[in-house]
């Protein structure tokens, strides 16, 4: 077995892992970088330009896990590629509008060699993605009329994360290695936690995301959604806005079942809720799929749940901020030119207005600077603004979709692998959970590749 680590970067970035197994070769995710453009956020598939690859298997629809795919497809374009079922109607509508933001970065940041695939390019594709139901076993090394002998399967296995996430089982005639993607023990107000609980394997690729952040003592998720749930109440009380920066896919309709919770019970005044137009679409997805999963509230329709209203081009940059209004808009990390970022920009001046981050800012981002600023100091919030001021609310709520690091190692340590390959996370993070499986597994083989490292196992 030979795992290739094609992340660009050491640090959280380009998802993207080739897997040999049995002479046959299998891409695991194929992500873009979050925090480069152009062809410098693309994984490193130049260095594997030369081999073939049979497969690629998706872990989930976030663009640092699929965005690459059009381009890994022209390296390699003999290979199927199979996703989760639940994926399959996410995947082409989260490529059309990878599309549209780099037509916009093109314009926006000179970025010439945007947009590196087009809509044209993402409808033929389409036509070569195959769903498989949770635990569906399939062979992926060679075309069925082509076999011989026995081939290398896969099989998704439901990772809690957002909508139609995995982790992938990859056997072989002697060897099985096991992917997480992105994964989440815990339920949440929708998903289930994952289900790895019939799963073993020699080798585990694993993510380390939360690797570096602390659990607090006695923290619970319930604990955080009621501070959350407190915090809008006194806002709507005093006739506030509240500003919940959020992901399109996954944290946007997480909050949405849960405000939707809130004010069914009467635990939160009923107010039309503000997001943006990526989010109903993905939100319409949810509600059309939801029997394809594991989902608590299954009876829950979103759409028909809450008052929805979708921002239009330009008004979040124009609409009045009074009256307690609820904006559940992307992007997460207020990214310039998206509504998040807009409606932040008026707020933050205003001290009466609340703004509640309820996932990770990256620190270089807009929203993570927004977060780390001081109330009544200058500082530069994007190129776009230049120096803001901050005088609003602004308040953090731990709501991550991905395990806490204690649940990764109690997984990593309860499989028992011979091998454990650490990646999707920040030097620290993965360093910190090397450490405790090694602790935990002293017999292990725990790995950190390199980007661009070939492992050999």
């Amino acid at each position: 077995m030979r795992i290739t680590n094609l992340n660009p970067a050491d640090e959280i970035g380009a998802s993207a892992w080739l897997v040999e197994m049995d002479g046959h070769r299998l891409l695991l995710d194929a992500g873009m970088h979050p925090k480069r453009d152009g062809r410098e956020a693309l994984p490193l598939f130049d260095t594997v330009a030369a081999l073939k690859v049979d497969a690629i298997a998706l872990s989930h629809c976030h663009h640092d896990h699929v965005g690459a795919l059009p381009v890994a497809l022209r390296h390699f374009p003999e290979a199927r590629v199979f996703v989760p079922e639940q994926s399959y109607f996410l995947l082409p509508r989260v490529l059309h509008n990878s599309v549209n933001v780099m037509k916009r970065q093109k314009v926006e940041l000179q970025i010439a060699e945007y947009p590196l695939f087009d809509h044209r390019e993402v409808e033929r594709l389409s036509a070569v993605f195959q769903a498989c139901r949770y635990r569906q076993v399939v062979e992926w090394g060679v075309p069925p009329h082509k076999r011989a002998g026995r081939m290398p399967t896969l099989e998704f296995f439901d990772a809690g994360h957002v909508l139609g996430s995995a982790g992938v089982l990859v056997r072989g005639r002697k060897e099985t290695l096991f992917y997480t993607g992105d994964v989440c023990f815990a339920a949440q107000t929708l998903l289930s936690g994952a289900r790895f609980e019939d799963v073993r394997a020699d080798v585990l690729l694993m993510e380390t995301t939360r690797g570096a952040t602390a659990t607090p003592k006695g923290f619970t998720r319930e604990a955080e959604l009621e501070r959350l749930r407190a915090a809008i109440a006194a806002a709507l009380a005093r006739g506030a806005c509240v500003l919940l920066p959020a992901f399109a896919l996954g944290r946007t309709q997480e909050l949405m079942a849960w405000l939707a919770l809130q004010m069914r019970e009467g635990h939160l005044p009923r107010r039309k809720i503000h997001i943006g137009g990526l989010g109903r679409v993905f939100t319409e997805i949810y509600d059309q799929h939801a029997h394809r999963t594991e989902r608590l509230h299954p009876g829950l329709v979103l759409q028909d749940s809450l008052e929805l209203d979708v921002l239009e081009a330009g008004d979040a940059a124009r609409m009045s901020l009074t009256g307690g209004k609820i904006f559940l808009v992307t992007a997460g990390m207020m990214t310039e030119h998206t509504p998040a970022h807009d409606l932040a920009a008026r707020m933050m001046g205003d001290a009466s207005q609340c703004i509640f981050f309820v996932g990770y800012a990256d620190p270089d981002s807009p929203g993570g600077r927004l977060k780390a600023s001081k109330a009544g100091r200058a500082f530069h919030f994007s190129d776009s603004t230049g120096k803001q001021v901050r005088r609003c609310q602004i308040q953090t709520f731990d709501l991550s979709a991905h395990a806490q690091r204690e649940e990764l190692v109690d997984f990593a340590a309860g499989l028992a692998p011979r091998a454990v390959v650490l990646g999707h996370g920040d030097p620290a993070a993965r360093q910190w959970v090397a450490e405790q499986v090694q602790e935990r597994l002293p017999r292990a083989n725990v790995l950190q590749p390199a980007p661009g490292a070939e492992l050999s196992l």
